[in-house]
């Protein structure tokens, strides 16, 4: 049966614990995925590295929030070295912007001057954020936002940071696999939270959370 992906239909997804991926960029097939082992990020366990802090702190990025998502969805998207091939395809990336457009997918990015210098994009439903896939032109950018995300997800009161899957990149931020019955309950207590995705933090505030993630060598 044909289907249309559409807004509605991707929070109905993740409210249930669903998330789609493409066959491949040039293929419009979907698949619902619904992974035995779940990755998260505890949004209270969430480590940094001493070099990965100073980063954060002398880079110089200009960090922003949902001024270009569908330019990061795109990067994301593109073929890169290691990697030729994308589950993100056409209709993946018409319905997220959709999905952005009504106020629930969200882009965290590092700009230099005019470039993109790297950034990430999800999914945000009530206390949960759905990590959906980041990219980076220079080194570490896309690291900085995955930073700045956390900082602003455990500021407004979120309870979840789904990453869908446990990479050995993950990991070194505190991501840890749960099973699915586990990650179910979590779910549901996060979309139980009345939050707001926050555009932005003070920079006293961002530097009081960086302080408070545990530092690692």
């Amino acid at each position: 049966m044909e289907y249309r992906l559409t807004p509605e239909l991707l929070l109905r997804a993740y409210t249930s614990g669903l998330f789609p991926m493409g066959e491949a960029r040039g293929d419009s097939d979907i698949v619902w995925v619904d992974p035995e082992w779940r990755g998260v990020i505890p949004l209270d366990g969430f480590r940094i590295s001493r070099r990965l802090r100073r980063k954060v702190r002398n880079a110089g990025f200009d960090v922003r929030t949902d001024t270009a998502f569908e330019r990061v969805m795109q990067a994301c998207a593109a073929p890169r070295r290691g990697r030729r091939e994308t589950w993100i395809n056409r209709d993946i990336l018409r319905a997220y912007a959709e999905l952005h457009r009504a106020g629930h997918a969200h882009s965290v990015e590092c700009w230099r001057g005019d470039s993109l210098a790297g950034g990430l994009y999800g999914v945000a439903i009530a206390g949960a954020f759905f990590g959906e896939s980041m990219f980076t032109a220079e080194t570490d950018a896309s690291k900085v936002a995955l930073v700045h995300l956390v900082a602003r997800l455990d500021h407004a009161g979120y309870r979840l940071l789904d990453t869908q899957f446990l990479t050995d990149h993950l990991a070194q931020f505190g991501a840890v696999e749960i099973a699915r019955r586990e990650y179910r309950l979590l779910l549901q207590r996060a979309l139980s939270v009345e939050a707001e995705f926050p555009p932005a933090l003070p920079e006293s505030e961002f530097e009081r959370y960086v302080q408070s993630f545990t530092q690692t060598s």
